[in-house]
């Protein structure tokens, strides 16, 4: 055979071999390139063995989260919520526990809204609790508490003397100090925060934060040097009544976040209930298709979800996102709730509301 015959028989075999490659081999299977997201959301409904009104919540893996709610109820799970056991402050009975952080089974940090407000902290599974803050001064209401990390935090609360309320600690709770004035915002006249699920105030990485108010203006507050200077913008959530607002705030990263609200005198009403932002809260967009069902008191990212799944909850019912708030579509069943939380370690998360309402989320 000439050369040239040589030549050209190769050239020819090494097209088939191209060409073949390009066909699908039968009975392959490739691997999926699409991102299909997580599972439709549903609610597990767990017994917390209280009617106490539960509004707040934290996750913190896939055993173990703490509640905590009116009554002086703070309740704790070590099990994924197969049984919840009372861990009582005492003498706190008359209190209404708003709000709590959870860092481990055994350490957590408890905040009473109202006259006196206070704080307390155990780090033996609530056997014991110490008071780590008291403030009965007149006006004197706390809102939410978030966290940067294991030691720094903030707490928030409604105006006093015309500024918000606005506590901070580096030591894990261990001790609270209220921020100087000018880095508390000014309030407007007959603004204030709601004490509705401890997720009005909201923080990501190390010193971004973010908190949101309602009444006769709704606006939403952002810092990014860990609260010691705030800038707002009016949030195109519902306002101008007492009743109405932005009820809570949350991010997945330092750029996208997402906002509820409504009105809580007209749970079912959707109108002005969400909002959304891709600059890290310097301008929001109103969702007006294919909103939260009705007034939402608090919204969450969960972690380790593609694409982000976001979830918010009110008295009404819940709802899920998976395009970081734009559009939302109902989680069928369960309603009643005031809050949520999602561990930051595995796939888990609960929601608190009336009657000592507490379920866990599978998705």
């Amino acid at each position: 055979m000439k050369k040239t015959e040589i030549l050209k028989t190769i050239l020819a075999a090494f097209a088939g071999l191209i060409i073949l490659s390009n066909l699908p081999i039968f009975g392959a299977r490739f691997p999926e390139t699409s991102l299909k997201g997580p599972e439709v959301p549903t609610w597990v409904v767990q017994k917390s063995g209280v009617e106490a009104s539960l509004r707040g919540v934290s996750a913190v893996d896939e055993k173990t989260a703490w509640a905590s709610g009116s009554k002086g109820t703070v309740l704790r799970t070590i099990d994924g919520g197969e049984k919840w056991t009372a861990v009582m402050v005492p003498g706190a009975e008359s209190l209404d526990f708003r709000d709590i952080e959870a860092f481990s089974a055994e350490t957590a940090i408890v905040m009473s809204s109202g006259r006196p407000a206070k704080i307390f902290r155990t780090t033996d599974g609530g056997g014991t609790w110490e008071e780590r803050y008291s403030n009965d001064e007149p006006g004197i209401f706390l809102d939410a508490m978030a966290f940067f990390d294991d030691s720094r935090g903030l707490a928030g609360g409604d105006p006093m003397g015309g500024r918000f309320v606005l506590l901070a600690t580096a030591d894990g709770g261990k001790t609270w100090s209220m921020l100087p004035d000018e880095s508390r915002p000014e309030a407007k006249e007959g603004e204030g925060a709601f004490a509705a699920s401890g997720t009005c105030l909201a923080t990501w990485g190390r010193s971004s934060a973010w908190f949101c108010t309602g009444g006769p203006v709704s606006r939403i507050f952002r810092s990014e040097n860990g609260g010691r200077r705030w800038e707002a913008v009016a949030s195109p959530l519902l306002s101008g009544q007492a009743s109405y607002g932005t009820f809570s705030v949350a991010f997945t990263d330092s750029r996208n976040g997402i906002a509820v609200g409504g009105d809580y005198r007209n749970e079912p009403a959707n109108a002005g209930n969400a909002a959304f932002t891709e600059d890290g809260g310097k301008t929001w967009t109103l969702v007006k298709d294919a909103q939260p069902g009705g007034f939402r008191e608090a919204v969450l990212f969960a972690p380790l979800t593609t694409p982000d799944l976001a979830v918010s909850v009110g008295p009404s019912g819940s709802d899920y996102s998976l395009d970081l708030g734009k559009t939302w579509k109902p989680i069928a069943g369960t309603s009643g709730f005031h809050s949520l939380s999602f561990a930051k370690k595995g796939k888990v998360g609960w929601a608190v509301g009336k009657n000592g309402l507490i379920a866990k989320l599978a998705y």
